[in-house]
């Protein structure tokens, strides 16, 4: 390692101003960072100086993923498996998922890298870490055949309209990953609506047993259709979907490193899942179809629900930056979700629009808030002059 960083100052001055490649400055300082602890330091005004920066915050979040991403991979070649009438090892299963997983990564991690890459050097600025978890999170929420110019062009779409013209990382209203899939299911709804699509091989048809169909428990209730997948494997996440959204268990782990880590907002995790069991119990009381019936713990448990109150609600640019903000935030997302999901059969999914429509009135739950404890002080200081 010291080899390399004595490189690194060696050749640090040619990508530096008046350096012979100081166009070049940008992607040379973000392989730089990447590698290395930055040496930038505050001289004016009060900050908070510790250890964390975005690259650490970035690199903890992707972290806390990889229990849902591993069992994602095995998930994708256990459905496999099950769908042809095989009954494979695990590490069979494992390999399997990850062939078809890893492309899905790297195709999202090179288009939106390499997009990141080209405004830097336009703008003439740094490249920022924010991509790391987008570029994950993207493959983890759309379904394992999606084909990989699909994914590009999504990924595109969401750095360039969803990112890059607000500014870049930290100006973004939308959460990117969300703009990614939102772009797939209104561009091309066939490749991310019915059954068939969660599970790898299943629109060829090639070898299927009879009478598997791929159907999500989601997907069943969301027509109205009694599931009769049992509450410990949708929890465990023995069952059809998005390849990071299956396991809750999996996705409590990372929620857990989340929040013990400081990273990720317990607020507005736990808010969102009251939101949910609010929302799903007004509905319990009508019962007008069997929708409405779903008990609240199996809302929690279906579809991206968890994933989405984990890992996307939570984003820290997108979503509110007040406490008190956080709590309201993540309680009328969580009665959206259930609200969209219940009313509109045509998608059942409701985490994904509930979080974008979040994203847009965060800034306006937090100036009222803000504003709030503005007038609140100013009562408060009048009271002591009077």
């Amino acid at each position: 390692m010291k080899a390399l960083r004595n490189y690194i100052d060696k050749i640090k001055p040619n990508f530096e101003k008046g350096g012979k490649y100081e166009k070049l400055q940008s992607t040379f300082d973000a392989i730089e960072t990447f590698l290395y602890v930055p040496k930038k330091v505050t001289f004016k005004g009060s900050h908070i100086r510790d250890s964390i920066d975005m690259k650490r915050t970035m690199s903890v979040v992707l972290i806390a993923l990889m229990p849902a991403l591993l069992f994602g991979m095995w998930n994708v070649g256990y459905q496999h498996s099950l769908s042809i009438g095989e009954s494979n090892g695990i590490f069979d299963n494992f390999l399997f998922g990850a062939i078809k997983v890893i492309p899905l990564i790297a195709v999202s991690y090179i288009t939106g890298l390499g997009i990141e890459f080209i405004f830097a050097q336009y703008r003439g600025h740094e490249v920022n870490e924010g991509f790391l978890v987008s570029g994950m999170l993207i493959p983890m929420i759309v379904p394992i055949d999606i084909p990989l110019w699909m994914l590009a062009v999504a990924t595109a779409f969401a750095v360039i309209f969803g990112k890059e013209v607000f500014g870049g990382t930290g100006m973004n209203v939308f959460n990117p990953a969300l703009i990614a899939r939102a772009f797939i299911f209104f561009a091309y709804p066939a490749q991310i609506t019915g059954d068939k699509i969660w599970i790898a091989g299943l629109t060829e048809g090639k070898g299927v047993i009879d009478g598997f169909s791929g159907a999500t428990p989601l997907g069943n209730w969301g027509q109205n259709v009694v599931d009769n997948t049992s509450f410990i494997d949708m929890f465990l996440g023995f069952m059809p979907g998005s390849i990071g959204e299956t396991s809750k268990l999996a996705i409590l782990i990372g929620a857990g490193i989340l929040i013990f880590t400081g990273i990720g907002s317990w607020r507005i995790m736990i808010s969102t899942l009251l939101g949910a069991v609010f929302m799903t119990l007004i509905f319990n009381l009508f019962a007008a179809n069997e929708y409405m019936k779903v008990d609240p713990l199996t809302h929690i448990v279906m579809g991206g629900f968890l994933f989405g109150a984990v890992f996307m609600a939570t984003d820290p640019v997108s979503a509110s930056q007040t406490n008190k903000g956080k709590y309201i935030y993540g309680f009328i997302l969580g009665i959206f979700a259930i609200m969209i999901r219940v009313f509109n059969p045509a998608y059942p999914e409701g985490m994904m629009l509930a979080i974008l429509l979040m994203n847009t009135f965060a800034p306006l739950i937090d100036y009222y808030i803000i504003e709030a404890n503005i007038n609140r002080r100013l009562k408060r200081v009048k009271k002591a002059v009077n």
